[in-house]
């Protein structure tokens, strides 16, 4: 290597946002790249966060100015899942969810979601994810099971669609 050295294994500057690779083409209403009236949420690692950015636009209101609350559920499950997604890499289903809205959320602010494992019990992993403000104030929050299931299980996916999956793990692996 001439001298260098490799960066491999190195802890990544505390606050770095590492951007995640996600399928193409796909109609998840938060993630997926192919449906029109979707979030399309990217995410990154940021320490031990998996995040997103995103800024709600009038056609994700509740009331005038302010956020749907089934909006900002989905934002909070998404990014417990890819929390999944990234730190487990393997199939699971959301079991169950409780969600606190803590302030109003309102329409055409910056927002930072968030999600991180807080435990796990065999089959059964618990993330809290939260909805914070630009300026950093916590606006939403929920905490969710979600149990792990084998791909066998997943009768109803396409298989095209957890080969996706499959190589999204892969990819995971060089994050």
């Amino acid at each position: 290597m001439d001298g260098m050295l490799s960066n491999k294994g190195a802890t990544p500057v505390p606050g770095t946002k590492t951007p995640l690779p996600k399928p193409q083409g796909h109609h998840c209403f938060a993630c997926g790249t192919a449906n029109p009236i979707g979030l399309h949420l990217d995410f990154y690692k940021m320490d031990n966060f998996i995040c997103s950015d995103i800024t709600l636009g009038k056609q994700y209101e509740g009331w005038e100015n302010m956020a749907h609350g089934g909006i900002v559920s989905t934002l909070l499950d998404e990014v417990m899942s890819w929390t999944l997604i990234y730190f487990k890499k393997a199939f699971f289903l959301t079991r169950k969810m409780q969600t606190k809205y803590v302030r109003p959320i309102l329409i055409g602010q910056p927002l930072k979601v968030k999600g991180r494992i807080l435990k796990e019990d065999g089959k059964i992993v618990t993330a809290r994810g939260e909805v914070l403000s630009a300026q950093g104030s916590l606006l939403a929050r929920s905490e969710a099971e979600f149990v792990m299931v084998s791909e066998e299980k997943l009768s109803s996916v396409p298989e095209g669609l957890k080969k996706d999956m499959k190589d999204l793990f892969e990819k995971m692996e060089q994050v």
